[in-house]
């Protein structure tokens, strides 16, 4: 790729025929079984003291196809893609374990897959796919129709064909897609996360209300829930045909919702990146939240997600965009820099200075410390990167 060129990834719904579904799930029988064979290979290999890479998985692989016609009547090229990942996996997990990492963040070793419990999905590089007058051509002779609601930039490079846990199928192409630099502006922003707001700005025009897509869904989520309590099977036993109905719905009605977070998000980006050359961002991680009272009021604003989302899109047009540690920005003045002797409590929504006697709403107050912290204001107070608070290029 050129210079200043990323990689990106386009996802498209596709139209399965049933003869197509059918030789996608056989050929992902065929991945399964050969995943399920390396996860076992490695745990002999481990217990015998011996090396287990991606050469010998390979070498496997070839004398395997060799005496297995099952094997053999699949392509190729995702039974390769299989042992990639699998390496992949493996020697993350490895890696983590060599560098002490606490139990939490450590990538898991790669598990035996189980029919019933894992979706299709099958990776394929250059030479085992091609689009032909707008359908995809795998390897193998399977034919896809795919719903090509926008153009791809550049010849893809891989695809990854997948059913996700509705039903549906998608096809993620990757491509090389370069920076698409917006005009400038000369316009900075400072963005303060929340959960009464999403998003606070030091420009009202750039405020994101908190959207309250999950409390709109709740009433047809709490109906399916009671759906499936009805018809709960015992235990050991497979669900009846009403249970999976239920399920089934309340698993679309999630699925909408979180594309209906996604779209919110992206738009809003495209707003404030579109408007402005440089992006003060608190570096806020939401997961603490999980903990607390406010845990479904903030899961419902999808503060992580946003964030993302502002950041890629700020990457994606050249803008300019900086990570902001969040400590102290609500105890901080935006106008002289003092700080208060005490953490405001969340009920407490307007900060009042005791050193120069500033008032102004919490959160407003908090979007311009990000402008002071990010040196984005030459007028602002000096030190107004305090010790402690590192800064972080996001793009």
């Amino acid at each position: 790729m050129e210079k200043g060129a990323r990689r990106a990834r386009y996802t498209y719904r596709l139209r399965v025929s049933a003869a197509a579904r059918a030789e996608l799930e056989r050929e992902w029988g065929r991945c399964r079984w050969l995943w399920n064979e390396c996860v076992a290979r490695a745990k002999k290999a481990y217990s015998e003291g011996e090396v287990c890479g991606p050469a010998r998985l390979d070498g496997m692989l070839t004398r395997a196809r060799a005496v297995t016609p099952w094997l053999a009547k699949g392509a190729s090229v995702p039974q390769q893609q299989v042992i990639r990942d699998f390496a992949a996996s493996r020697g993350k997990a490895l890696k983590d374990i060599k560098n002490r990492l606490p139990m939490k963040r450590r990538a898991g070793m790669p598990r035996h897959k189980k029919r019933r419990e894992s979706d299709p999905s099958l990776n394929y590089t250059r030479r085992g796919f091609r689009i032909k007058k707008g359908r995809l051509h795998l390897a193998g002779g399977i034919v896809l129709t795919v719903v090509w609601s926008r153009p791809l930039p550049a010849e893809p490079s891989s695809v990854r064909v997948y059913r996700d846990h509705v039903g549906h199928w998608y096809a993620s192409f990757v491509v090389p897609a370069p920076i698409e630099p917006l005009p400038p502006t000369g316009a900075v922003i400072g963005v303060d996360w929340g959960v009464k707001e999403t998003a606070t700005t030091t420009s009202d025009r750039h405020d994101l209300p908190h959207p309250r897509h999950g409390f709109k869904g709740q009433e047809k989520l709490s109906r399916y829930d009671r759906m499936m309590a009805r018809r709960k099977p015992a235990k050991g036993q497979a669900g009846s045909k009403g249970y999976r109905e239920a399920k089934r719905w309340r698993a679309k009605t999630y699925a909408r919702i979180a594309r209906q977070r996604q779209d919110t998000a992206r738009k809003w980006a495209k707003k404030v990146v579109r408007d402005h050359d440089v992006i003060a961002v608190e570096d806020f991680r939401p997961k603490f939240l999980a903990r607390t009272s406010m845990a479904r009021k903030a899961a419902d604003a999808a503060i992580g997600a946003t964030k993302q989302a502002l950041v890629e899109m700020g990457r994606k047009h050249g803008r300019d965009v900086r990570l902001v540690h969040p400590s102290h920005t609500t105890m901080d003045c935006a106008g002289c820099g003092a700080r208060a002797k005490h953490v405001l409590p969340l009920s407490e929504r307007t900060y009042t200075c005791t050193a120069c006697g500033a008032v102004s709403p919490r959160d407003k107050n908090s979007a311009r410390v990000m402008l002071l912290r990010a040196g984005l204001d030459p007028a602002g107070v000096e030190g107004a990167r305090p010790p402690g608070a590192p800064l972080r290029e996001a793009a």
